[in-house]
Parts: C-alpha cells; sequence; structure tokens
C-alpha cells in the first residue's frame, strides 16, 4: 500500500522547494490541498498536472474517509497547504491521523515552514523553544500570555496582521515593556522584514506602521534571576 506523502510548499519565495517535493507531486495521483487555485498556481510553476482535490477546515471530516479509501485502493495521494507545512498551523493534522489509524504509512516531507527561520532570525535564544501558535482569540487570550511571560524558553507566535497591534499592547501589560521580541514579516517574500527590540519599541513600531502580510512574533524567555553566590565556609577562613 502506497503511504501518504505530505509536502511542504513555499511560504513566499516559489524557489523555497526541494526536488523531491517537485518529483513527489508529479508522481502522485490526486493531490489534496487547502485551497486548490493557490495549489494550482504553484503546479503551473513547475509543470505539474496532477489532479488537485480540495481539503480544508471546513470538510476535512467529511473527505478524509474518502482519501483513506483512495489510499487503500493503491493510489497515489499527496498532501498539500497553502504554504508551510500541512498540520503546522493548517490542516493535516486529521488527515495524518486517519490514516495511521487505518494502518497506512505516512511520510512527511522536510521543507518550508515559517516559525524556524523566524526564531533562527531573531537573535533570541533558539536552542530551546516553543511553538504556540495562534492564540485565541478572546477566551483564554490573557491566560496564554500570563504562561508565555514565566517561561524560560523563547515563545514563537503566528499571528493575523489586524491582531499585531492589540496582542502588543497586551503583552506590553503582561509581559512588561522591556521583554524582547521580534516582529517578522513576510517571510521570503520582496518586503521581508525583522523588527527587534524591546515590546515598547515594536509596539510604538507597529503603531505607526500599519502591519502587513504574514506575521511571526518571537518572545524571548523570562530573565533569570541572578542570584549571588554565598562561600558557606568563609568564616572559616576569617579566624
Amino acid at each position: 500500500m502506497n503511504p501518504l506523502i505530505v509536502i511542504p510548499t513555499p511560504i513566499g519565495n516559489l524557489e523555497d522547494i526541494t526536488l523531491r517535493a517537485i518529483r513527489c507531486m508529479r508522481e502522485a495521483e490526486l493531490i489534496v490541498a487547502e485551497d486548490t487555485r493557490t495549489t494550482q498556481r504553484l503546479l503551473k510553476a513547475y509543470e505539474i498536472d496532477t489532479p488537485v482535490r480540495s481539503y480544508h477546515m471546513h470538510n476535512e471530516h467529511s473527505v478524509a474517509s474518502g482519501i483513506v479509501e483512495q489510499i487503500q485502493l493503491g493510489h497515489k495521494v499527496a498532501l498539500v497547504s497553502d504554504a508551510g507545512t500541512p498540520g503546522i498551523s493548517d490542516p493535516g493534522f486529521f488527515l495524518v491521523r486517519e490514516c495511521v489509524e487505518a494502518g497506512i504509512d505516512v511520510v512527511c516531507l522536510p521543507g518550508a515552514t515559517a516559525l524556524i527561520p523566524a526564531v533562527v532570525g531573531s537573535g533570541l535564544p533558539c536552542d530551546k523553544f516553543y511553538f504556540e501558535g495562534f492564540l485565541p482569540h478572546k477566551k483564554g487570550r490573557k491566560s496564554r500570555l500570563e504562561s508565555i511571560a514565566g517561561r524560560d524558553v523563547t515563545t514563537i507566535l503566528y499571528e493575523a496582521p489586524t491582531r499585531l497591534v492589540k496582542l502588543l499592547e497586551q503583552a506590553l501589560d503582561i509581559l512588561g515593556a522591556d521583554r524582547e521580541i521580534a516582529v517578522v514579516r513576510e517571510l521570503s517574500k520582496i518586503h521581508e522584514e525583522y523588527i527587534r527590540g524591546s515590546v515598547e519599541t515594536v509596539l510604538k513600531h507597529f503603531r505607526e506602521h500599519t502591519p502587513l502580510g504574514e506575521i511571526v512574533v518571537v518572545i524571548s524567555p523570562k530573565e533569570k534571576e541572578i542570584t549571588q553566590h554565598v562561600n558557606k565556609y568563609q568564616h572559616l577562613n576569617q579566624e
């Protein structure tokens, strides 16, 4: 039985795709895609004529079983999202889980995702980090930010440009004005930009410059308290 092939697609620059990804999309008999129009532009750029079927958050529960059946019948199926790796803040998890439960192998190709270049290019510690994804719009948002405030590792968020200033205002109240962050816009695109600094200075920037495009927010770890080492034998040396 053929595996489900999970294929990352470019997050901006169409050159950010692997030769293996192109080959697998050509060899597939069906590509299931978050938005068929977006995927068709990618396929056209690389002269790939594989049929495409819609698979997104609104229909994934109803169509996943049919995709599993196609694989069980011997068809070669590939899964892509609009940009980046399926399953990372994009549809994909449910279909992968259905395939695993049906005994179908899943092969996920390495490739583009926004969080890795964002955290590496932020200049903030990236030896350990926590990927938060999108925060809740309303309920639970404050508690998530309070959790981030106490973390001793770097945190990565995705945010819509229309909600970025609100996020930074909440971060100012909860994380503090001096907490170091980086807001990364339009990764791999013409207007790629890293805005680095304290929450206060970054908020000031985006109050003056309307944020546009895809946004990644990288938040520094909580500062560790520096405790002075006390020599417990010091009194002996003074005698």
